[in-house]
């Protein structure tokens, strides 16, 4: 489960959940992109932080 605010690593740390405004944030820092555009990249290719990269890579 991606809020499980008591996992620190593995399988939680990968994915993004866009309903939690702290994870939102963050991950879109992380990834040089606004909340809206990680959004419609989680919308379009899951929430998997690989598969989202990819897919912000390459638009």
């Amino acid at each position: 489960m991606s809020d499980d605010k008591n996992k620190s690593g593995g399988q939680d740390r990968e994915r993004i959940n866009v309903h939690q405004d702290y994870e939102l944030r963050d991950w879109a820092k992380s990834l040089n992109t606004t909340p809206e555009r990680l959004k419609e990249a989680v919308q379009a290719v899951g929430d998997r932080a690989g598969k989202v990269r990819e897919f912000l890579r390459n638009k």
